[in-house]
């Protein structure tokens, strides 16, 4: 099943007001022990901007439903959604179902706007209330998988069943146990014609909650705080509309993302995010928790889904999934941004780690030599690289492209010649390297872990050779000033810090996302918020 065949037009979904580009709402769990704590949170609830509170009566200890709800619905700052779920929905209330459901109808009675009925008992619910519900009021008939996301044919017949009950808006959630299983429920929001909330749980199915906006989704959930959610893979109302800007989704909004796993602690979102809203691009940028980028990439084929960056441990994996790959990004083995062409759909692998060193080295270089007078400031430079992993290939090719003479220092000296052999360079081993001083003025560029967080006083190479380099870069940016930043900046060397390679392929990618020049100082202040 893929997404590659879904029609969307912009006119698919209704433009609320000039500042929102869908109709998705923004609801707000409330799920406090008493009513008082309730009422504070749904006044942070509509501080923080949701659109509507669903108020968890099954949370509060000594719920007494006339007299609570009546406090609750009349006091409540936003429109009420009030949920009672039982503990065989996945709820808190394990007591008697007819005291239940009448608790359920006293809140239409007192003028909620929304009620949620459970499948397994909607039908025996509106038989009880006969065809008499006010006006206001909708009603939701939900369904709550926590095991898995079943087929687009079964989540088809649960949509009929939900309907045929006489549901005003149809819910159901789903639990994602690949980042693939939300395709399905895109495909079944865009196609249906009725209001309806669809939504994957846990970590893999945070891109539905986002996403929502943009196939039509009648509501997403919104947390009031981190961590304190209703549902697992819940985002915060905070996130939704500050780092999401969920409300200028719209149905034709493409999307970007980081695929890698683990993927929470990935800062560009925030840079991706920011930069796409300051220039007014139409687009968002997710993180993708992916277990085969194969799977992903087959099951998203859209034209929608334009671009990523490619992080730990997917680098090799995607570049075997494009169609066409730039040669550097070949020589090294790994890509780190794959972009969807828009004129055939296909995807174009490049790694752009190495552009984002060496620019930052070249940058560091000109402002200390004066700028040459054409081509890199590397070119006849002795460029020397520690280390042969992944970014060791980068910063080796880097440097060989821009013309500069390569030595490659590693651990094991077999792996340093295989990679120096491909630069046509020089190899030895990291502990020949502190006696290696065959001229002056030389450039030294760490891509070991050595020195990384929490083995700060580390160091690759002693302070004593350090004094033969005129500029050292370190890939490390956990601290920004390693110990090797600071005894070379001690020995008079310009130092380059690991943030700017970061930042500099930030700056690449972002241009190969948009077409557009980047916001530089933006994206800059961004990253030093957020780290």
């Amino acid at each position: 099943m893929t997404l590659g065949s879904v029609p969307l037009t912009t006119t698919d979904l209704q433009i609320v007001d000039g500042a929102r580009r869908n109709s998705t709402l923004i609801c707000a769990p409330v799920m406090a022990e008493s009513v008082d704590q309730m009422l504070v949170q749904m006044k942070k609830a509509k501080e923080l901007g949701a659109d509507l509170v669903e108020i968890r009566v099954d949370f509060l200890k000594n719920f007494s439903p006339r007299q609570n709800l009546e406090v609750l619905v009349k006091q409540s700052p936003l429109p009420t959604l009030i949920t009672y779920r039982p503990k065989w929905e996945g709820g808190e209330y394990d007591g008697d179902e007819s005291k239940r459901q009448e608790a359920l109808r006293l809140a239409m009675e007192l003028g909620s706007d929304f009620i949620d009925v459970e499948l397994k008992v909607a039908q025996g619910f509106f038989s009880s209330i006969q065809g008499k519900k006010p006006e206001k009021v909708k009603i939701i008939v939900s369904s709550h998988n926590y095991e898995s996301t079943p087929s687009i044919e079964e989540i088809g017949e649960l949509v009929a069943k939900i309907q045929a009950t006489g549901a005003d808006i149809v819910k159901i959630a789903t639990t994602a146990l690949d980042i693939t299983d939300n395709a399905r429920m895109f495909q079944v929001l865009v196609h249906l014609q009725v209001p309806i909330i669809g939504l994957v749980m846990g970590e893999r199915g945070f891109i539905s909650r986002i996403l929502a906006a943009k196939y039509g989704g009648f509501l997403t959930f919104g947390s009031i705080e981190a961590g304190v959610v209703s549902a697992p893979g819940q985002p915060t109302i905070k996130d939704l509309l500050d780092l999401y800007n969920i409300r200028q989704i719209g149905a034709d909004t493409k999307i970007h993302g980081v695929i890698g796993n683990p993927i929470g602690h990935s800062k560009s979102p925030h840079l991706y995010n920011a930069a796409f809203k300051s220039v007014g691009f139409n687009g968002i940028y997710l993180p993708l928790l992916v277990d085969s980028v194969a799977n992903y990439i087959s099951t998203y084929s859209s034209p929608d889904f334009v671009g990523y960056s490619y992080t730990i441990p997917h680098k090799e994996a995607g570049l075997k999934c494009c169609d066409e790959v730039d040669p550097i990004a070949q020589a090294i083995g790994a890509i780190s941004c794959m972009i969807r062409r828009p004129t055939d759909g296909k995807l174009m692998g490049y790694n752009v780690d190495y552009l984002g060193a060496i620019g930052a080295i070249e940058e560091a270089l000109q402002g200390s030599n004066g700028t040459p007078a054409s081509g890199s400031p590397l070119v006849g430079k002795l460029f020397v690289v520690m280390g042969a992993g992944g970014a060791g290939k980068a910063l080796a090719y880097g440097g060989y492209e821009k013309g500069a003479r390569v030595v490659v220092a590693n651990r094991t000296y077999e792996k340093a010649k295989e990679l120096a052999s491909k630069v046509g360079g020089q190899a030895m081993t990291l502990g020949e390297l502190k006696d290696f001083h065959p001229e002056e003025g030389m450039i030294l560029a760490n891509t070991t872990s050595v020195g990384m967080k929490p083995r700060i006083d580390d160091t690759p190479l002693p302070k004593e050779a350090l004094k033969h380099y005129s500029l050292v870069f370190d890939a490390i940016y956990t601290p920004k000033l390693t110990r090797l930043l600071r005894e070379a900046q001690e020995s008079g060397a310009t130092i380059v810090y690991g943030t700017e390679m970061f930042i500099n392929q930030a700056f690449v990618q972002f241009e190969r996302f948009t077409g557009l020049p980047a916001p530089k100082q933006l994206i800059r202040d961004v990253l030093a918020r957020n780290t």
